[in-house]
């Protein structure tokens, strides 16, 4: 401690600027202290000289105000549109000071360049200690030669600061760690959680219960959401609180010195049958008769022998007597010989008496006979003498027992009784009470839910978000908002609203300061855990649109594009190379991607019009560049996709995804069917189709579709007339789309078991044709009826495809491509809809076909819509 006689600079940093100046002048001693601003005026500085172990101090003693510094993401990641909310698990994190410390900040490192040591005046909690460490951190980035020291102590009284001052301690960094990874942990799920359900929810829905719901908050934390389950589980109890109905009888017996009720220790039953049955038994057997005295031990002194006046007091307390009738029946029971005189003012008794005799008396009474065998027994040292009430009338001792009576038969009614009223009355139970503030506090406090230094932060929070309301009387009711959050997340299985999840975080956050886990480890496993979560819950977040649905309108509102949807990140724009592609739904229900940098950057990918449901996976593509391009899981309406594809497909967007590419030229990019709610949208159906029909899916070339591309229908007539040989021997044939040879194979499905094919062998061409379509001439092959339907298969094919194949032209056949016959089936289905639809209105195809394979469509129905649809055979197997 010794600095050669010299006085070295002591830098002192409280954590309130009151604090501060209680230090300061309790040190100082009030004499020779000097005080001057800093950079924050809150915070001024206080000097004064003093002597810590005997080295003189030139003490300057200064403040913060609770934490200096914030954690917070990289600014790439601090925009909420920046990018998926599952990457915050992951993204960067740093901790900055933010605007309104910077002159605090200013003042320490101004105060810490020309001192020597630094002796940190927090709070003697965690919360303290992390602050503390922000305060090392500041200085010690000016100033490295400093000697740090903490001052540990609990009351700002003298004694214990100048106690804590002479004997400074080193800070505690594993408290510091564990308030890092609470920070870490909170930042990170409240901010996903929070992004996701404000961009999912708010837009969504009319929430009436706000003024300004644009810029609603839906609000998700840690400890704010359990805190907000307690109040809603309690609100469920008592609105699920069925009403039941209950009898209990009630006995009254009146005197002339008033009413004695004497409550029935079964309390009260729920069958009214057996109540009733009870009530008659008592009702038939009038007199009621005392079995049973239950006695409770309590730490109180023993009373005093017995005196009149105090066996009427009790009589009046415990049996409704008056003091008249008290002695009348004392009286009697003296004059039997039961009890000694009972008109006496004696309340202690003399050494002459023989106690244990007058219990020895009780030895054989069945209730309470062993209880005296007990106070007899010297080795269970029960016995005491009774003490002395100070009161002697020197004729009669006080009331006693003077003999043991097992009861008689012959006593009257006053020494058991009738009862004056004996009722079946009856009652309904009642829901427990809302949470008041104290309860809520309690809850909190129980399950580890917040400090006691946040929990009422947490509670305004909730206020704040119109998540809970309180009433005059500090009870708490969930609004609908509230209500519907934890509702829909209740729905999904997750217990979120629960307070388990952070318990464990607490109880691992508590071994981090213990030093028995480090702050890596926890904020692996925590967030690890957490994240899970959020990516169910995000694949799930239709149980918090059917939440919400219960207690709020759907919003009809016009919002921008880039604010409509998920926002859920894809990839980062290749066109502008600074926004990120983010899946979105537009007002009509169709799916895309696009950049969030409209209006700059108006980069979209529009995704097919089958598409019904879309959600972005954590797989990431292999095969397309510049990566993470990540996959999305789409889910297309059966009736609007050939039945060769299948209606669950993980695809890319990024070029690689041929079925994708497929279904979009075949489909479009609209929705073939009008949307939930609203009428056709003719017009956008239309232009869909001219614009598909004048792209071709073969050469990508505008102003002529596939049926009359030149390269398709040379090489279907080339096929037909040339065969090539393999060096096996096996026929081939080339393909139509990429010129490489296709090889014979035999298919082996239920419906074409043994029929011979020719598929493309090109990695990405998906090429296919039936052998035998190649020797008739035709894209469908097997016989045809008189009708041209081809018969193959019938009563054995797909029974529920909504597909029906009429009559093709051979000329139509002769393309000989996979990708022409189903263009060709998917435009004579859409025809074939579309007379339906106005034949049978409101039914679907499949209801209209039947079960039955075919149906027969009488002249009178079908020439009403089509002349050409006149007494034809339709099947639905052929599809």
């Amino acid at each position: 401690m010794s600095n050669g006689g010299r006085s070295i600079s002591v830098l002192n940093v409280a954590e309130k600027p009151s604090v501060a100046k209680s230090v300061a002048t309790i040190l100082s001693r009030n004499q020779g202290m000097r005080i001057r601003e800093g950079r924050s005026r809150y915070n001024k500085i206080f000097e004064f000289n003093y002597s810590i172990r005997g080295q003189p101090c030139r003490m300057l003693v200064t403040s913060v105000t609770g934490h200096v510094m914030e954690l917070d993401f990289d600014d790439r990641y601090r925009k909420w549109h920046s990018c998926d909310p599952a990457a915050l698990f992951e993204a960067p994190v740093r901790k900055i000071v933010p605007q309104d410390k910077l002159d605090i900040k200013r003042t320490l490192e101004e105060e810490s360049r020309r001192c020597q040591w630094l002796v940190l005046w927090l709070d003697c909690d965690r919360e303290g200690e992390n602050i503390a460490f922000e305060v090392i951190d500041i200085c010690t980035a000016v100033n490295q030669r400093l000697t740090i020291k903490r001052a540990r102590f609990s009351a700002l009284i003298e004694r214990e600061i100048h106690e804590s001052v002479q004997n400074l301690v080193e800070p505690n960094q594993w408290f510091a760690h564990a308030v890092d990874a609470r920070q870490e942990i909170d930042l990170r799920i409240g901010a996903s959680f929070t992004r996701f359900q404000t961009m999912l929810l708010r837009d969504a829905f009319v929430i009436d219960s706000v003024g300004d719901d644009r810029n609603l908050v839906l609000s998700y934390g840690p400890c704010q959401f359990p805190t907000l389950g307690f109040v809603v589980e309690r609100y469920w109890e008592v609105q699920s609180h069925e009403p039941e109905e209950f009898w209990t009888i009630n006995c009254n017996h009146r005197s002339e010195e008033g009413l004695a009720t004497f409550n029935w220790m079964r309390g009260h039953l729920f069958d009214y049958t057996c109540a009733i049955i009870i009530y008659e038994m008592c009702i038939q057997e009038p007199s009621a008769t005392v079995t049973k005295v239950r006695q409770q031990e309590k730490y109180k002194y023993p009373p005093h022998p017995l005196n009149t006046i105090e066996l009427e007091k009790r009589a009046s307390r415990y049996f409704r007597m008056s003091s008249e009738h008290t002695m009348k029946v004392a009286e009697e029971l003296y004059q039997a010989g039961f009890i000694s005189y009972p008109r006496t003012e004696t309340d202690s008794f003399s050494a002459r008496t023989n106690l244990q005799a007058i219990v020895q008396e009780q030895l054989e009474h069945p209730v309470w006979g062993s209880y005296a065998q007990q106070l007899l027994d010297p080795g269970s040292g029960l016995w005491r003498n009774p003490s002395n009430g100070g009161h002697d009338d020197k004729a009669h001792p006080p009331i006693h027992p003077t003999k043991f009576s097992p009861g008689e038969n012959n006593w009257s009614q006053d020494h058991h009784f009738v009862p004056t009223t004996l009722t079946l009355d009856s009652g309904v139970t009642r829901p427990p009470p809302l949470l008041s503030e104290a309860d809520l506090l309690s809850c909190m406090d129980k399950a580890g839910i917040g400090t006691d230094a946040t929990m009422h932060d947490h509670i305004k929070k909730l206020l704040d978000r119109f998540y809970v309301t309180k009433d005059q009387n500090t009870r708490f009711s969930p609004t609908n908002l509230g209500e519907a959050l934890v509702m829909g997340y209740d729905d999904m299985g997750y217990k979120l609203w629960k307070p388990n999840l952070r318990s464990m975080m607490e109880f691992d956050m508590k071994a981090v300061s213990e030093g028995s886990k480090s702050k890596t480890e926890v904020l692996q496993t925590c967030l690890q855990q957490m994240k899970a979560c959020f990516i169910d819950a995000r694949l799930n977040k239709e149980k918090l649109f059917e939440a919400m649905s219960v207690f709020f309108d759907r919003s009809n509102r016009s919002v921008r594009e880039d604010q409509h949807g998920t926002g859920e990140v894809v990839c980062l724009c290749q066109l502008c190379n600074q926004s990120n592609m983010v899946l979105k739904q537009s007002r009509d229900g169709n799916f895309m991607v696009s950049c969030l940098g409209y209006p700059l950057c108006r980069n979209v990918v529009w995704l097919p019009g089958s598409v019904s449901e879309a959600a972005i996976t954590s797989s990431v593509c292999n095969s397309c560049t510049p990566r993470p391009i990540h996959m999305i899981q789409f889910k297309f309406r059966r009736s609007e996709i050939p039945p060769n594809y299948n209606v669950d497909h993980l695809g890319c967007i990024g070029g690689c995804d041929d079925i994708l590419r497929q279904l979009t030229e075949i489909c479009g990019t609209g929705s073939r069917m009008p949307a939930r709610g609203r009428g056709s949208t003719q017009s956008q159906s239309t232009a869909q189709t001219i614009s598909r029909q004048q792209m071709c899916t073969n050469c990508r070339q505008t102003g002529h579709s596939l049926g009359d591309c030149p390269s398709v229908v040379s090489a279907a007539s080339h096929s037909r007339t040339r065969r090539r040989s393999t060096h096996d021997g096996e026929a081939s044939v080339p393909c139509s789309r990429c010129g490489a040879s296709c090889t014979v194979r035999t298919a082996n499905t239920a419906n074409n078991r043994g029929r011979k094919f020719y598929s493309c062998q090109a990695q990405g061409c998906n090429f296919f044709v039936w052998a035998d379509s190649l020797d008739s001439g035709t894209g469908g092959g097997g016989r045809r009826d008189s009708n041209g339907v081809s018969s193959r298969g019938r009563g054995r094919g797909s029974r529920g495809s909504t597909f029906v194949s009429p009559k093709i032209d051979t000329r139509t056949q002769s393309m000989n491509t996979k990708t022409r016959f189903l263009e060709e089936q998917w435009k004579i289905k859409k025809q074939f809809q579309l007379v339906l639809s106005r034949v049978f209105p409101g039914r679907t195809l499949e209801s209209i076909l039947g079960d039955g394979g075919r149906r027969e469509w009488s002249s009178s129905t079908a020439d009403k819509a089509v002349p050409s649809l006149q007494n034809r055979t339709w099947d639905d197997d052929l599809a």
